[in-house]
């Protein structure tokens, strides 16, 4: 049974992710979370542990649900289902590339997309941000979370200014990892 509640919930994830990876972490919470596979901390470093790795971050995240809850053929049939979308999408697409490009309603369904991306990418490092600070009522916020999180947000819109075009991504992630490391890993 966990082998097609797997390939069901990875499916719906790889059908409704349109604009990445990003995007797809809150339809992989919703999944993961409806079925109990993990809790919302056990995600969120998984979440920063696939961010870190080479590979997509939906494929990493849909490996990693799938090995721990169904070992290889999980990973296998999870890693399958998310990326099955996709790839017979590209092939129809190819098979049909030189009409659609031409057509004007397939041009404006795509740019009526980019601000759905944008607000379900914004919404997620939101959500990201509040629990990694923990901010909730009566609790503590953890402040050098917070700290940190605006120090690297300063560190991103600063080399925007400074580069025009910013830094790499990979440069981002070994800066908040080494930043990680210096704070909690040295200091604490």
């Amino acid at each position: 049974m966990i082998y097609l509640d797997l390939f069901i919930g990875f499916l719906k994830v790889g059908l409704f992710s349109f604009g990445g990876g990003y995007v797809s972490i809150a339809l992989i919470r919703e999944v993961v979370l409806s079925h109990g596979w993990m809790d919302d901390e056990m995600l969120t470093y998984m979440i920063a542990v696939s961010e870190s790795t080479p590979g997509p971050l939906m494929v990493n995240l849909a490996t990693y649900i799938g090995s721990s809850k169904g070992g290889i053929p999980g990973a296998v049939i999870a890693t399958g289902a998310v990326v099955m979308p996709a790839f017979l999408l590209i092939l129809i697409i190819m098979i049909l590339l030189k009409e659609l490009v031409k057509n004007k309603y397939f041009k404006a369904c795509l740019e009526g997309l980019k601000p759905c991306i944008i607000g379900i990418i914004l919404a997620t490092g939101i959500f990201m941000i509040i629990k990694t600070v923990n901010i909730q009522p009566g609790v503590k916020p953890d402040m050098v979370t917070g700290i940190l999180s605006i120090v690297l947000g300063g560190i991103y819109f600063g080399s925007r200014k400074i580069f025009k075009k910013g830094l790499p991504p990979i440069a981002l992630i070994c800066i908040a990892g080494v930043s990680g490391i210096i704070v909690y890993g040295l200091a604490g």
